[in-house]
């Protein structure tokens, strides 16, 4: 029988976090795992125990869950190969299927080949233990996103980090990179708290200039930024090849699950081999493999949707600005309305939540002490109705809370 005792700490930080969800839970202000029941048209939902409300948390940016295509392609693939695999991809678990869709977001990001996995952590994860060795070197901005910086910390390499968007800091750690190591840059394409952009242009400048290669991630920006969708290198005019490693995830403006690798065509054959994520995790189902593969074309079919989000999250963000709440940086569909304390931003939820609006608030210690937020989502079957409508609580609520003046 195994000996080995939690740390006292470990058991006492254990405590503190449910005697604070327990406290929330007791005052009415504990909105997460809350079961959707029904999904209505314009952006609206059915919740279990609090009726219909606006969906103002999500990230079905451009509407595309239970569009009719995408539902008939993934029935489609059901009725034609089941619900499920013979496995992992490299064993028995590989459909026709499977090489479609990679072969189609290949297509739509414009490089030599993409390999898919289970999941967008999976795929952050995967990637970058696999890419790098002892003596390599990985630099990662401050504030991306925890899958990336728990494949930072997995791979072998020196791990250190640049401050948010500061290309000086980026230049200085590049300089200070082993010199006899490869040096790998990873960045959010739309940082996924804050709302704003990696400086790109810069970014890659950078990497040119010091020999390092270059992933960028983009689960917040494939479908919402650019003219028609396409992603980040699209939003500022650049040519495909601007980004060595692209990733992605299928679960956000694609109404799916997974995620998945673009770049060079020996890059995702080493992946293939390499990359533990991918060798040991299950299959993408058939459905789920069909409904992200039609989404894309949906995406390329459809650019009025990419015009929509753009329309709402700038007229939205417009009238909180107006008002007087800072919503940091943010030029995406990510709307962070900063309210200070944990426990002013979590008030300001449930007065949202009491007038039909389904929004999270963030909190301590996911966002740093002091900058406790709603994180509000606009999608584009949004009404212009409910956008004001939602503009307006938020508001009302921020001046009863003296967030904002009266």
């Amino acid at each position: 029988m195994s000996t080995m005792k939690i740390p006292l700490a470990t058991i006492e930080e254990v405590w503190d976090v449910e005697q604070s969800f327990n406290d929330y839970e007791q005052s009415g202000h504990y909105f997460y795992l809350k079961a959707t029941e029904e999904l209505l048209p314009n952006g609206r939902v059915r919740v279990q125990g609090h009726g219909e409300m606006i969906m103002l948390g999500g990230y079905s940016y451009l509407g595309l869950i239970r569009h009719p295509k995408i539902d008939a392609a993934a029935q489609a693939a059901i009725a034609k190969y089941g619900t499920g695999t013979y496995g992992v991809r490299l064993l028995a678990g590989t459909l026709d299927l499977h090489l479609q869709l990679e072969e189609r977001i290949a297509a739509f990001k414009q490089t030599e080949a993409a390999l898919t996995m289970s999941s967008g952590y999976v795929t952050n994860l995967a990637t970058i233990s696999a890419l790098l060795r002892r003596g390599d070197t990985v630099i990662s901005d401050k504030l991306n996103h925890a899958s990336i910086v728990d494949g930072c910390q997995l791979a072998m390499a020196e791990f250190v980090r640049f401050k948010h968007n500061d290309m000086d800091h980026l230049e200085y750690r590049l300089k200070r990179a082993n010199k006899n190591g490869r040096k790998l840059v990873v960045a959010d394409a739309v940082f996924s708290m804050d709302g704003d952009l990696i400086d790109l242009p810069a970014v890659s400048e950078l990497c040119r200039k010091h020999d390092a290669y270059l992933m960028i991630d983009e689960a917040h920006s494939l479908g919402v930024v650019g003219k028609t969708g396409h992603g980040i290198e699209e939003h500022f005019g650049m040519p495909p090849n601007s980004v060595d490693i692209k990733m992605g995830t299928l679960s956000k403006a694609i109404p799916s699950v997974g995620g998945y690798i673009a770049g060079e065509a020996d890059l995702i054959r080493y992946l293939k081999h390499l990359a533990r994520g991918f060798i040991f995790s299950a299959a993408l189902p058939p459905a789920q493999a069909a409904a992200a593969m039609t989404a894309f074309d949906v995406i390329e079919e459809e650019p009025e949707r990419i015009a929509a989000l753009q329309r709402n999250y700038l007229h939205f963000a417009s009238r909180l600005r107006e008002a007087g709440f800072d919503l940091l940086q943010t030029k995406t569909a990510i709307m962070p309305v900063l309210c200070g304390e944990s426990d002013v931003a979590l008030q300001l939820a449930k007065y949202c939540h009491d007038h039909g609006i389904f929004v999270q608030a963030i909190i301590a210690p996911v966002v740093p002490a002091g900058s406790a937020r709603l994180r509000a989502c606009v999608c584009a079957t949004h009404t212009m109705e409910d956008i004001d409508y939602c503009a307006d609580v938020m508001i009302k609520g921020g001046q009863l809370l003296g967030i904002l003046p009266k």
